[in-house]
């Protein structure tokens, strides 16, 4: 019971108080009556506390709501305000009759005092409920004022950075109309110039009222990091502005068609910002021609602040300069070494002078020493510690050429500081730190990548304490919400100069076998030069075909791809890691090995995709390896190896010629699939699924009647009695698959006595499959149904209504061809879909029974009908019909549409709805403050996700409909229903395989945390989410860390 619960309960009973102190006022003129009114007050005074105290002890551990508490201190304090006033009125009716005589006559004389307390009373309870009326009017007020404000955008503050007078300089130059609208900020590297930027961003000047935004570019957006080649510099540009024009709201995703055009992209800016009032941070610029596209755009009161270290990006003329020189920085370096070293400033040892002018005040280097002396007050060490960092200063690697000259000794500087930190932390964190220089850091790495890595160094238990040190040393920066990692751009520089003898160390210093295992991962995440080395070294391994290599290259492989952030790096990986693969797997099936067999198996039902199927899998045909995969098959007891093997003969029959699919039917064990399906086998249901789909494709009847003969069936029937949600969708799906390929329901074991069993999702889903021979269709008669057209056409409406009745049997039977070209060819589906489109009230009956023809003609009909739907774009029309406040017709669309989604021809229905853009309408609809609307939308959006492939998926996160189901649960109460049916949706979704599923479930799982973060419903809504995560766990069947190594 939450704070409006409580009211309404209170509400009830006091609006009940108000009815007896009614009572009580025309009582008071009949004194025998009076006491029973106060009688029945103080009983509702009575109930009203039992409420207080029942609310109480259930919700004991949430008084802490501040809403909560005040609704029961208000109740409280109503009490108290009750009490004396019914005390004071039971003592005035309980008076004697000669005492009332007497009371009646004064008050003639002077008013009647239980008059005056029952006004009091009144007044008091009309007091409370108002106060309540008008709390909830001014919360939908502030709500509804709060819906139409524009966002403001804003820039997250940098800690331990204090405020310069250069923040107060550059804030006047965005305040003066008469500035540049570009304010470059120029200095030296990790002298603080984004620091500066964003303290001045972070809070803007009020005439910006559409806030401010970040957008980075470093040095990966530069010509020389792109080797003088104009494309892929102008890719890469068109890639972050695009990423800016997502960042701002005015493109929901990173499309395809902005992946390179960069004009057109920059058109794109231009319409965006148009009218707009934002302060733009443009951070680390290399290009200059970066600062002038910005500085060109039009139509706009924008203002740019662009950090760079770039000489020519600073001779840019239309543009204000403020150079941040170590004479800025010297007022602040002190408190930035304060707040590092976590020293007051009177512990601070007096040589601390000495240390900031040996830094140069430079604030990066400065915040790194004061990490690697944190609590340190001993004058001593502060001097071994300025020495030491000449020592590192004079000995560290020189900066890489695109480093400005005057920048080469302050880089020195900083790299010392960098050497001395190192030398600071255990030895285990620098060797950490230098095997990372063989890692991009364009981008952000994950931690199961720097986990990789530290495994092959030292002991894996202690990595968590080993990155944890880095961390604290500003060597690395962890963010927020994921476990991903990134490093400041004068950290990524100095890697870059250890490149090289960090691959070689990884690559050779290490057995083969732990070189085997890093491979993979140096194959995603690592530099382009590093990538190519790996690729080779892989290369190499399969071909020595060494077998402890193999398996562990192989499990890094699957390990590596599941670290993936996101379905397009996914992709990007398998297709690569596929390349390398695929030729090899005859050799690598027909070997001895269980083990190599086993991870080779796994790892082609993770990594290859229909078109690797298609290509590879030839040269399994003819080398023997069902006759191996088979003999595997049989001699081996692990279920999760014999899943593997089964997934790849399945896939075998359905990719490859006739004479396999016999060869394959023949030599599965058909009853060790039945056992693999039985309660205890929980864990590879899904799995399992996935070998009778592709075992019903290719063998079609001929494997049905296998699977009926081997208790198949029945184990399916058993958990659609007894299964979970998902458990039972897969199973439907598969049964379907088998009476569809059969098409004699009388083999199988369902009978018509058992859908009663069933639960009534399940039943609709098969009784046409288990009663289709008990029911003959006849045609009806020609002119009858003429007729009933007729009536359509140009009957009046309770005609036309009834004619939609009496189609009814009709349309069902358009299963039969004959039938549903009659009703095909008629203008039924025509004038359905006029009526679909009428705007009217008075039309609505007619709309709804609209709706629900094409429903049940796309049910009987199948793809026929949908393909004439679309013809007269009847799929827009229940779209539309869905978004109307009207909530009878709000059902009827939807129920339409789910029915033809899920129908024969339902592909059809979904590729109109993304193509179309109909998807973008849907999910903006999450956002509508009418219930209904948002109800049916957010299940239209379910089913999507359980029909949908990738793209479609992809297409959906991009208009941030997870964002939306978040924001949609916090104003219903976050349950977490809808985003647990989303996720639940994915395990539905049959066009996923197991990696992709995984990895797409992390990124909305991460969506989810970030879009939660500190509302009040956080805890409730993320338990949903764990506990679905956690079930769907249970289903995953691929291999762990090193199962398969001797």
């Amino acid at each position: 019971m939450e704070a409006l619960q409580v009211i309404s309960s209170a509400t009830q009973i006091i609006s009940s108080m108000l009815g007896a102190v009614s009572a009580l006022d025309q009582a008071s003129r009949n004194l025998d009556e009076a006491p029973k009114r106060i009688r029945s007050l103080e009983e509702l005074v009575y109930d009203l506390e039992n409420l207080i105290r029942r609310i109480k002890q259930k919700h004991v551990y949430k008084l802490h709501n501040p809403q909560l508490d005040h609704q029961i201190q208000s109740l409280n304090a109503l009490i108290k305000q009750l009490h004396p006033n019914i005390m004071k009125a039971r003592r005035i009716v309980s008076r004697s009759k000669i005492k009332n005589f007497a009371k009646v006559v004064w008050s003639s004389m002077a008013g009647d005092p239980l008059s005056k307390l029952i006004s009091t009373i009144r007044d008091d309870l009309n007091w409370w409920l108002e106060s309540q009326r008008l709390t909830q009017h001014v919360q939908k007020v502030i709500e509804s004022t709060a819906q139409d404000v524009p966002v403001r955008l804003k820039i997250k503050i940098e800690q331990g950075w204090p405020i310069s007078s250069k923040c107060h300089c550059v804030r006047n130059l965005l305040e003066r109309e008469d500035s540049h609208r570009v304010i470059l900020i120029v200095g030296l590297s990790g002298i603080g110039k984004s620091c500066l930027a964003r303290q001045v961003a972070s809070n803007p000047p009020t005439k910006f009222v559409d806030g401010a935004v970040e957008l980075g570019f470093g040095q990966w957006c530069s010509r020389n990091a792109c080797n003088g080649n104009k494309d892929e510099y102008q890719r890469r540009l068109a890639r972050k502005i695009s990423k800016f024009l997502v960042q701002i709201g005015f493109w929901k995703k990173i499309g395809d068609e902005s992946s390179g055009d960069l004009e057109y992209v920059c058109c794109i800016l231009q319409e965006a910002l148009y009218g707009k009032r934002i302060v733009i941070l443009l951070d680390d610029v290399w290009e200059q021609d970066i600062v002038e596209r910005f500085a060109r755009l039009y139509d706009n009161e924008c203002k740019y602040l662009a950090t760079t270290r770039n000489e020519a990006v600073c001779e840019i003329t239309e543009a204000e300069k403020v150079e941040l020189s170590k004479d800025d920085i010297k007022e602040i370096s002190k408190a930035i070494l304060q707040y590092h070293s976590l020293l007051g400033t009177e512990e601070l040892p007096v040589i601390a002078e000495t240390l900031l002018e040996r830094c140069g005040h430079h604030p990066l280097t400065v915040a790194v020493m004061g990490k690697a002396l944190r609590k340190e007050a001993r004058a001593e060490k502060w001097e071994k510690a300025i020495t030491n960092l000449s020592t590192f200063a004079t000995c560290a690697p020189g900066p890489v050429s695109y480093v400005n000259e005057k920048e080469a000794e302050s880089t020195l500087t900083v790299f010392g500081s960098f050497e001395f930190s190192l030398e600071a932390m255990p030895r285990d964190s620098k060797r950490l730190f230098m095997a990372l220089a063989s890692l991009s850091w364009a981008e952000s790495i994950p931690e199961a990548c720097l986990e990789a890595i530290w495994s092959v160094l030292g002991e894996e238990n202690l990595f968590l304490l080993i990155v944890c040190k880095l961390v604290e040393g500003s060597l690395l920066i962890k963010t927020d919400m994921d476990p991903l990692y990134q490093v400041h751009d004068m950290v990524s520089l100095y890697l870059d100069s250890k490149a090289h003898d960090s691959t070689e160390i990884l690559l050779n210093a290490y057995s083969l076998e732990e070189t085997a295992f890093i491979c993979p991962w140096l194959l995603i995440f690592g530099k382009e030069n590093v990538k190519k080395t790996a690729e080779e070294r892989m290369e190499f391994l399969f071909n020595v075909l060494e077998e402890k290599q193999v398996i562990t290259t192989l499990e890094a492989l699957i390990q590596a791809l599941m670290a993936s952030k996101s379905m397009s790096e996914l992709e990007v990986s398998r297709e690569r890691f596929s390349r390398i693969l695929g030729p090899r797997i005859a050799d690598l099936i027909s070997t001895n090995s269980l083990s190599l067999i086993a991870v080779t198996t796994e790892a082609i039902t993770n990594i290859f995709s229909k078109s690797d199927y298609c290509n590879y899998f030839p040269s399994l045909e003819t080398t023997g390896a069902i006759n191996k995969l088979t003999t595997t098959l049989q001699d081996c007891k692990d279920p999760a190896i014999q899943i593997h093997i089964l997934i790849v003969l399945a896939k075998l029959a359905e990719f490859g010629s006739l004479e396999t699919v016999d060869k394959v039917l023949q030599s599965i064990p058909f009853d060790q699939l039945a056992d693999l399906l039985s309660p205890s086998a929980e864990k590879w249901h899904e799995s399992m699924f996935t070998v009778l789909n592709s075992l019903t494709k290719a063998g079609k009847s001929n494997a049905v009647e296998r699977m009926f003969a081997s208790g198949i069936e029945k184990k399916l029937i058993k958990l659609l009695e007894n299964g979970s949600e998902v458990l039972q969708h897969y199973a439907i799906v598969t049964l379907k698959g088998f009476y569809e390929v059969a098409r004699t329901p009388e083999i199988g074991s369902l009978q018509p006595s058992d859908l009663n069993l069933l639960p009534w999702q399940v039943r609709l889903h098969l009784e046409t499959f288990v009663l289709s021979h008990l029911t003959v269709p006849h045609l009806p008669k020609p002119q009858s149904f003429e007729d009933l057209i007729y009536k359509v056409l140009d009957g009046s409406k309770k005609q036309v209504l009834q004619a939609m009745q009496d189609l009814i049997p009709i349309i069902e039977n358009a299963a039969d061809s004959r039938i549903r070209e009659m009703i095909l060819q008629s203008p039924l589906v025509k004038r359905l879909s006029e009526l679909l489109q009428s705007r009217h009230s008075e039309q609505n009956s007619l709309r709804s029974e609209s709706a629900f023809l094409l429903m049940k003609l796309a049910f009987s009909g199948g793809e026929p009908c949908i393909k004439k739907f679309l013809d007269h774009d009847i799929i827009p029309e229940l779209v539309k019909m869905m978004q109307c406040n009207v909530a009878e017709l709000q059902d009827s669309a939807y129920t339409a549409l789910h029915q033809m989604l899920f129908g024969n021809g339902g592909i059809l229905v979904l590729s109109k709805i993304f193509k179309t853009g109909l998807v973008d309408r849907v999910v903006q609809s999450v956002d509508s403050k009418p219930m209904k609307t948002r109800e049916v939308n957010v299940h239209c959006i379910l089913d999507l996700v359980e029909l949908g492939n990738k793209s479609c998926l992809e297409k959906m996160l991009s208009l941030q409909v997870v964002e939306k189901l978040v924001e949609s649960e916090k104003i219903t109460g976050g349950s977490g229903e809808t985003i647990v049916g989303f996720l639940k949706g994915m395990d539905k979704c049959k066009h996923l395989s197991m990696m992709e599923r995984k990895v797409i479930k992390q990124q909305v799982v991460r969506k989810i945390r970030a879009s939660s973060k500190g509302h009040k419903f956080e805890t409730q809504m993320l338990s949903s989410v764990d506990a679905c995560m956690f079930e769907g766990s249970k289903g995953a069947s691929s291999g762990g860390s090193g199962r398969y190594r001797k």
